[in-house]
């Protein structure tokens, strides 16, 4: 194979979805959230984050939209 690739552009479109405890969230946030005790934070490769949503499903909805590839971290 000797087609070039450009490596830089590796992972530029993947999103990590995680779990995260509401009681881990600030007070300000916990209190838009009700009554979950757990939503999903998506991040980019640098560990920004982009969103907090209320299930699994939705982050990775979000993330196709998107036009990215989402991945879960545990």
């Amino acid at each position: 194979m000797n087609t070039k690739f450009d490596l830089d552009k590796i992972g530029q479109n993947i999103v990590y979805v995680k779990p995260v405890l509401t009681t881990d969230l600030p007070d300000e946030v916990q209190e838009q959230i009700g009554d979950l005790s757990e939503i999903y934070a998506v991040h980019n490769a640098e560990g920004e984050q982009l969103a907090l949503v209320a299930d699994r499903k939705l982050a990775f909805h979000l993330a196709r939209e998107n036009k990215m590839e989402p991945v879960t971290v545990h």
